[in-house]
């Protein structure tokens, strides 16, 4: 199966509760929802210490009850370490979904990397995440999803595309190969540990660097096309598989979102911003441990060409915003403003380092983004928020709400996305895919591990930077 399901109402919001177990914790008058110590994928004492004292600490106790099912989520429930030929190996599932998508097992990861140093069972786990993704990325830089099997094939193996074992899903997604740069850059920086960065994933960087070459479409379409047979219009591609026709301007062809729905123009601007940042990172690696600076200095000036197109080609003039950054571009005068809910996103740009928060023209585009003027920004009797056609059109992102405090400059922002997250969890302790804008107990994805996660990397940036806001 691949992300779409479809909304799920209150009775599943409360089946969500009662799956984990159903007792009250001694301590509160909120129920126990964490899987059960026994029934835990992994265990992490950091995690643990970092729970109870955050648990501890803060006035709102259900915030408090949230951050001790979400923050551990990903290693609670998702996570299969083992060894493979001497080598640490570890296999992360979304969640409801029994496959590795590349995007969401760096980010699901991501929120324990300061915890490594005090956990060295986590950092081996993290570094598994690393050597599993490097397999990934040389069996199909081209796919985003993946089984742990790699003979498996799955619900998509008649997909129009060249599709192999081991694949789960074919979706040719700039970010796909840019969050597994983010998680070893970010890896390497906190624990000057080289191990994972041996051959395999050498050559796994170069070939990151030939697809995106390819995928700047200088000379014809490229090896790469999909076609689905489905009655959902954003699940398949047009031009016979190719996409829609763009420009060749040095920007990066990205035939879907981080949504896994397919883009109308192709150039999608938050994802090819993401690209020149990991391009970067990938030279600054590649220099420092292989010493390959023929490959290095090819990223940074693919990075620079990027960087140039994005400047020229990214930037429009929106008839009632003003200068902004478009979401996506086909650098023929034709573009699209609006934002999805999924990251990389137009807002999530300065936790990507793409752009600096206090930036005029990211500012812009953020009040856009987060008003009427965007087509997918949702007002509700609920609450208000970022979406995206991935579902229904009056539904909203938690990571959209996350991400907007995330990138917040002021903590009256911060506060008001905790309270939207805080009465819109409908009764689970646990974030969604999406809810619906006037009933959050109409949502889909009771089990998404990513939301869970990133909602406690919110919450813990906010314990650490305004705790006053957790009062």
């Amino acid at each position: 199966m691949n992300r779409r399901n479809f909304i799920q109402k209150s009775a599943i919001a409360v089946s969500a509760i009662a799956f984990a177990g159903s007792a009250f914790a001694e301590e509160s008058e909120f129920p126990v929802v964490r899987t059960p110590v026994g029934e835990r994928k992994f265990k992490s004492e950091a995690v643990e210490r970092v729970i109870k004292e955050v648990r501890s600490s803060i006035g709102n106790k259900e915030l408090g009850w949230m951050f001790e099912n979400c923050f551990p989520n990903t290693l609670d429930t998702t996570v299969d370490f083992s060894m493979v030929d001497g080598r640490p190996d570890t296999y992360v599932i979304t969640g409801d979904i029994d496959a590795m998508w590349l995007r969401d097992s760096s980010a699901q990861v991501w929120p324990y990397l300061p915890l490594m140093k005090e956990d060295k069972p986590l950092q081996q786990l993290i570094a598994g995440v690393i050597n599993r993704q490097t397999r990934c990325i040389l069996l199909d830089p081209y796919a985003n999803a993946f089984y742990k099997n790699p003979t498996d094939t799955g619900h998509w193996k008649d997909d129009h595309t060249d599709m192999k074992p081991g694949v789960h899903e074919r979706k040719w997604e700039i970010d796909s190969l840019c969050y597994p740069i983010r998680l070893a850059y970010q890896y390497w920086k906190d624990t000057g540990d080289t191990d994972p960065f041996d051959e395999k994933w050498h050559e796994a960087i170069k070939l990151t660097l030939k697809t995106f070459k390819e995928q700047q479409r200088k000379d014809g379409h490229g090896p790469y096309n999909f076609m689905r047979t489905t009655q959902w219009a954003t699940d398949t591609v047009p031009g016979k598989g190719y996409g829609n026709p763009a420009k060749p301007v040095g920007l990066i062809y990205s035939i879907f979102r981080p949504s896994d729905d397919a883009t109308i123009f192709p150039f999608l601007v938050p994802s090819n911003f993401f690209a020149m940042v990991s391009l970067r990172q990938a030279a600054e690696m590649l220099e420092a441990m292989p010493k390959d600076l023929e490959t290095a200095k090819e990223c940074r000036a693919l990075a620079d060409e990027v960087e140039k197109a994005l400047a020229e080609y990214a930037v429009v003039n929106h008839p009632e915003a003003g200068k902004v950054y478009a979401f996506e571009v086909d650098a023929y005068g034709n573009y699209y403003c609006t934002d999805d809910g999924n990251i990389p996103s137009l807002l999530s740009l300065p936790y990507l380092g793409a752009v600096k928060i206090s930036d005029p023209l990211y500012q812009s585009t953020r009040k856009m983004l987060l008003s009427k003027l965007n087509p997918y920004y949702c007002v509700g009797k609920a609450a208000s928020g970022i979406g995206g056609p991935h579902v229904a059109a009056d539904s909203i992102w938690p990571l959209g709400v996350v991400m907007e405090g995330l990138t917040a400059n002021n903590t009256e922002e911060v506060k008001q996305c905790l309270a939207t997250l805080q009465k819109t969890h409908a009764g689970t302790g646990f974030m969604h895919e999406a809810f619906n804008k006037d009933d959050p107990t109409n949502f889909t994805r009771p089990w998404f591990a990513w939301a869970n996660t990133i909602f406690g990397e919110f919450v813990l940036k906010t314990y650490h930077e305004h705790p006053e806001l957790l009062d």
